[in-house]
């Protein structure tokens, strides 16, 4: 069964409030914080579709203008939780594992892919299988310097979910990403850096600091025009070139219509900062 497939029966009813805590600061940056520290946040079924229903309430506030995903206690997510979804019904047929996994492990990335507010990573501990490729598919990755990334799969005899195929070669090349899988060795918070897989990695005491400072900066930022951009860059490697420029042109007529855009260019010609306001 894959890591991140569904489990035959649920044991752990925690209310997902409790295990994947919420808050939004004044600045406008969407705290989503996985918490089940006792079992190195290995995600369950319920977290996963708390983070997919909290990334989907950034995309459509308007008064949220960044998302820092992060963990408490020494793990960021150990991968998924074999034992938190609902009970299975039947016996397995054909093609349901592969429906769980669309509905599933990637449904999760592509909510972070997907979000139309930039997320940061703040990988506090280790990251292993879909809890590596969730901090992979965030626009930035910061990681304390005792954080580890654990392709775990091929450790069970198992092929990488969660997206894991797709990021890491548009990260690291093919080369880098077969050693990853094949072989699942941990690979350090300073490794990671090196092989961009990470913007940052710092001491463990600096983390939260710092994902707060990176989150403060892009909330200030134009929110719409950071969103398009993110969206260019998501699709730029998979298209052609003339896609590519026609997705460039149409993104930039509509950022044009908004007010930040105009605000940008006013405060060029005035000489003076400017004042985004996210729409």
């Amino acid at each position: 069964m894959p890591v991140s497939a569904e489990p035959v029966q649920p044991v752990d009813r925690t209310p997902p409030e409790s295990t994947v805590l919420h808050r939004t600061t004044p600045d406008g940056v969407s705290w989503i914080t996985l918490n089940r520290p006792e079992a190195m946040n290995a995600l369950t079924w319920e977290q996963r579709e708390r983070v997919i229903a909290l990334l989907a309430d950034a995309s459509a506030d308007p008064a949220v203008r960044a998302v820092v995903l992060t963990a408490t206690g020494r793990g960021f997510c150990a991968g998924a939780d074999l034992r938190g979804a609902p009970a299975r019904t039947r016996e397995r047929a054909p093609g349901d594992i592969a429906r769980t996994i669309r509905l599933g492990a990637q449904r999760l990335i592509a909510a972070v892919l997907d979000c139309e507010k930039p997320v940061i990573a703040a990988v506090n501990g280790t990251a292993a299988g879909i809890g590596a490729h969730l901090a992979f598919a965030c626009d930035l990755v910061l990681a304390a310097d005792t954080a580890k990334f654990i392709e775990v799969f091929v450790r069970r005899g198992l092929v990488p979910d969660g997206g894991g195929a797709y990021l890491l070669p548009r990260l690291v090349g093919p080369q880098r990403a077969k050693e990853l899988m094949f072989f699942g060795d941990a690979l350090t918070a300073a490794d990671a850096e090196r092989m961009g897989l990470v913007n940052r990695a710092v001491p463990e005491s600096e983390l939260a600091g710092l994902a707060a400072a990176w989150a403060g900066r892009l909330a200030c930022g134009p929110t719409r025009a950071i969103a398009l951009t993110k969206q260019l860059v998501n699709d730029s490697l998979t298209g052609d070139r003339a896609t590519a420029f026609a997705a460039e042109a149409a993104a930039q007529e509509i950022n044009m219509t908004t007010r930040d855009a105009t605000e940008g260019v006013t405060s060029f010609v005035e000489r003076r900062t400017p004042e985004y306001h996210g729409r």
